[in-house]
């Protein structure tokens, strides 16, 4: 059997089996918040959450670099744990090596990209903020959302890599420093015409995290919009029709230290993950 047989034999049993998981990979513990929405959707299917802590942070990486570790992890990845379908929750992984993956591998591949299309479609003032990181906000993809669902509406962008450390503070159950969370956007307020923005698009999947944080400093008339929900939909739809069973407890793997991924350990919890392990 060679390869490209052997491959497409694994997919097939992945698809059939009620127990192949459905595998998300995110640089940290940003992707938790799209599990969430993951399990109100599809609270029967098998998960394997993985977190690339030792690639931390792609957003300060060429893209070269993030196309070359994200192809490089989720193949091996793949045939270890055989899924159903891929979730890539990172944002500056998708809009970098979200084409590439899929070239890669045989399976569906669902990508995180930033949210413009449902922002441009709320707002009422015509003025988007967008936050990401800076790998991120510099997308050929980027630009692309902003011509297909935002012309004639102003897209601010601003890169702020200071609210992700925050983020996994607070999940960890640790205290924000709301002065921090202040000092990572204040670019974004000081920009032209950032005075009318209603809406803003939390472009990073960390940054859910400090909904309430980054609410107290935009306001309550700006409205705050991320991508997990529309993720959680578009993963139902591609396994439609598919069983899912339990073959073992859901787990989740790390490419860093794994004392230090176990402070997490009760916010995996919360999400059905009790098993932690090293990749």
């Amino acid at each position: 059997m060679d390869r490209g047989t052997a491959s497409s034999h694994w997919i097939n049993r992945a698809i059939t089996d009620p127990s192949s998981p459905i595998l998300i990979l995110d640089t940290g513990v940003g992707g938790l918040t799209v599990l969430e929405e993951l399990r109100h959707a599809l609270p029967d299917a098998p998960v394997i959450f993985a977190a690339d802590q030792a690639g931390l942070p792609y957003g300060t990486k060429t893209e070269a670099e993030v196309a070359a570790r994200v192809c490089g992890l989720l193949g091996r990845m793949a045939e270890r744990y055989r899924p159903r379908l891929i979730c890539i929750a990172c944002n500056t992984a998708s809009t970098i090596a979200l084409g590439m993956v899929r070239d890669v591998l045989e399976i569906p591949i669902v990508g995180t990209v930033p949210a413009i299309k449902p922002a441009a479609a709320q707002t009422k003032t015509g003025t988007i903020g967008l936050l990401g990181t800076e790998a991120t906000i510099r997308q050929a993809y980027v630009d692309n959302l902003e011509r297909e669902f935002a012309a004639g509406k102003v897209l601010i962008r601003h890169a702020a890599p200071g609210l992700v450390e925050p983020a996994e503070a607070k999940l960890r159950g640790q205290p924000v420093d709301q002065a921090e969370i202040k000092a990572a956007i204040a670019g974004l307020l000081a920009k032209p015409g950032a005075e009318s923005i209603d809406t803003v698009v939390l472009a990073c999947t960390h940054f859910p995290l400090l909904r309430s944080e980054l609410a107290q400093v935009l306001g309550d008339h700006v409205s705050l919009i991320d991508g997990a929900k529309g993720i959680a939909r578009r993963i139902v739809t591609l396994t439609q029709g598919q069983d899912f069973a339990a073959g073992h407890p859901d787990f989740a793997v790390t490419t860093g230290p794994l004392e230090s991924f176990k402070a997490l350990s009760p916010a995996l919890a919360k999400l059905g993950i009790n098993e932690i392990r090293e990749f």
